[in-house]
């Protein structure tokens, strides 16, 4: 891995949060992800299931974890099972983990090779009432590949059909989404290590240079940093592209005059960060543009006051478009018509910002939490408020990352990154 070894104390809180949250005499298994193939012999790289990192801080491919906090024996409470390493395997992929390794990594004692698995599990089962699946139950979650974890369910339940089963993701919701200070300093990390590259490019765009090259410096910028790369699949749009909100083609020319909006943000240690900027090809805005950004960044601004503990997510949105509608008014976009006469489940702002404004982050860019519940101390969030505006053939959208606090206004993990647009012109011409 490119990143520092976590301290293994945050792996030894998480189990216990998860394990505090169990079912008596019960067992929770987790798996790795699998290594996907493209074909011949070509595999995708290797991105380790989020929920076993969360919980063993392994990261690395056909490892499994077992929790079962109340075994006979305090060795089976907490069981990893890892791929046998040897020296062959050491010279083709590399040095994997040793059982010392892992348990300096994860703070867990007893560690099988894989080939122990089902023998130990069969054990486990004797004892055990009520088995924990693991199932991906994420509100954007679409999903058509089989999963390593799906393959595992169903093999367990047709293996075990007496025993009683449980659902690991609600406990995870809630455990994944409020962060432990370890966790909010590796996320401030990564959008450390963004800021760096944000501020690259700032005095490397300009006009007929391509979307691809400003990809390819965040990528050197981000992976010198020790970040694997982006955190997400990058958008880089200039002009008109920036209306399409998942463009990732990245294959245009900037030209003069246009705004290029960058979605775009590094990954450190599987923790995510989320950043957007809008920033002109030239160097300058013009009226219009900056009229559009200030209001964007207006609505960032307010949105971000509005993060506190107790605020429920869809109410959030339905003030935070109350606050664009108001933005909208102003600019000439909408007209006092347009809001009396909106449709109140497709409001008239949805026209130019159809999105929404905040979503959880952390493990994940979209992060796990439970958007029914009221909101807590120590969740992140982002706030990315936008406009598009096709017919003027530019698309405007701004995006911070935040932590709720338990008193005050959030805290931004983005505070350093540039985003007035007084200062970004000012860092494109030095």
């Amino acid at each position: 891995m490119k990143y520092h070894q976590i301290n293994s104390a945050l792996f030894v809180k998480n189990r216990k949060k998860f394990m505090a949250e169990m079912k008596p005499n019960s067992v929770a298994v987790f798996n790795s992800n699998d290594i996907y193939p493209i074909s011949a012999d070509s595999t995708l790289p290797f991105a380790q299931h989020r929920d076993i990192f969360y919980l063993s801080g392994v990261d690395q491919e056909e490892s499994v974890l077992l929790l079962f906090p109340d075994a006979p024996y305090e060795h089976q409470r907490e069981i990893l099972f890892l791929r046998e390493t040897n020296d062959h395997i050491a010279v083709w992929e590399g040095e994997k983990l040793t059982k010392e390794r892992a348990f300096q990594v994860s703070g867990i004692r007893t560690v099988y090779w894989l080939q122990d698995f089902h023998k130990v599990l069969n054990e486990m089962m004797t004892y055990a009432d009520t088995m924990y699946i693991n199932t991906n139950e994420h509100y954007r979650a679409t999903v058509e590949t089989e999963t390593r974890e799906a393959r595992f369910v169903k093999w367990w339940k047709e293996r075990y059909p007496a025993h009683n089963v449980a659902k690991s993701n609600p406990i995870l919701q809630r455990l994944r989404s409020v962060k432990e200070s370890e966790e909010i300093d590796l996320i401030q990390h990564a959008c450390d290590i963004t800021e760096k590259g944000f501020r690259r490019l700032l005095g490397f765009v300009k006009p007929n240079v391509t979307e691809y090259e400003v990809e390819a410096e965040l990528a050197h910028e981000f992976i010198r940093n020790r970040s694997k790369g982006f955190a997400y699949t990058p958008i880089i749009a200039s002009g008109n592209n920036a209306n399409v909100l998942h463009y990732i083609e990245n294959n245009q020319q900037c030209k003069e005059g246009d705004l290029l909006l960058l979605d775009v943000a590094a990954e450190y240690a599987n923790y995510s960060s989320d950043m957007t900027r809008t920033i002109p090809v030239s160097g300058r805005f013009t009226d219009r543009q900056k009229a559009v950004y200030n209001a964007v960044l207006r609505v960032k601004n307010e949105a971000t006051k509005m993060l506190t503990p107790g605020t429920l997510w869809k109410q959030y949105h339905v003030e935070v478009g109350k606050i664009m509608t108001s933005e909208l008014l102003g600019l000439g976009l909408l007209d006092k018509a347009d809001v009396q006469n909106e449709n109140p489940e497709w409001p008239a702002y949805k026209k130019y910002f159809m999105h929404g404004t905040s979503h959880h982050m952390g493990l994940d860019t979209h992060d796990y939490g439970l958007l029914h519940e009221p909101m807590k101390a120590n969740m992140v969030f982002t706030v990315e408020p936008g406009i598009y505006i096709p017919a003027e053939k530019f698309g405007i959208r701004l995006e911070d990352n935040v932590v709720v606090q338990e008193k005050g206004e959030p805290f931004n993990l983005m505070r350093n990154i540039p985003v007035e647009a007084d200062e970004i012109e000012t860092l494109m011409n030095e």
